[in-house]
């Protein structure tokens, strides 16, 4: 499996990562404003159709490095909506929705013997930069989740998300 996100369309990724089971355990890191702090955000989700979700991210809490400058200004938290809800199996919903992004994440997971299969997808992103960034951090965030869930000293966030940014740079080339 390759361990990059691929671009299924000209304004979506999809990322999947085998994970340490089993599937209600990386549920619960998913949907539990704690358990999920420690990799990506807390906050609160109303897991239902229609039901808001909060993500507060604090990248201190995850990884010892110092954000970056060309980071300090953007947005570190959002409220969005759940689309879909079909526990522990599946959740889709509005990203930065109160940022004003139209765009739309979908985590999916699925069983592999002792292992998950968790599959993101990120669609509807405005532009090559957002795809670019997001590609980046959701690669990065999710290698945290794995040394989380594998109880191992989580990976530097900044330093390994500009560095596969930079790679996902030359995986997507500017279309034109």
């Amino acid at each position: 499996m390759d361990s990059y996100a691929n671009r299924i369309a000209p304004d979506a990724i999809r990322l999947e990562r085998l994970l340490p089971g089993p599937i209600e355990r990386v549920w619960a890191f998913l949907t539990e404003s704690e358990k999920r702090a420690k990799w990506l955000a807390s906050g609160a989700m109303d897991l239902r159709s229609g039901g808001t979700l909060e993500l507060k991210f604090s990248h201190e809490l995850i990884s010892p490095e110092a954000t970056p400058a060309k980071y300090k200004d953007m947005p570190m938290g959002f409220t969005g909506k759940v689309i879909r809800c079909d526990p522990p199996r599946l959740l889709q919903f509005s990203w930065m929705e109160s940022h004003g992004s139209h765009s739309e994440v979908t985590w999916e997971l699925a069983e592999r013997g002792d292992r998950v299969l968790f599959t993101i997808t990120h669609r509807k992103l405005e532009d090559r930069a957002a795809l670019l960034s997001v590609s980046g951090g959701w690669d990065v965030h999710v290698g945290i989740l794995e040394d989380v869930l594998l109880q191992r000293a989580p990976r530097g966030f900044w330093s390994s998300h500009d560095r596969r940014e930079q790679e996902y740079a030359q995986r997507f080339p500017e279309e034109g």
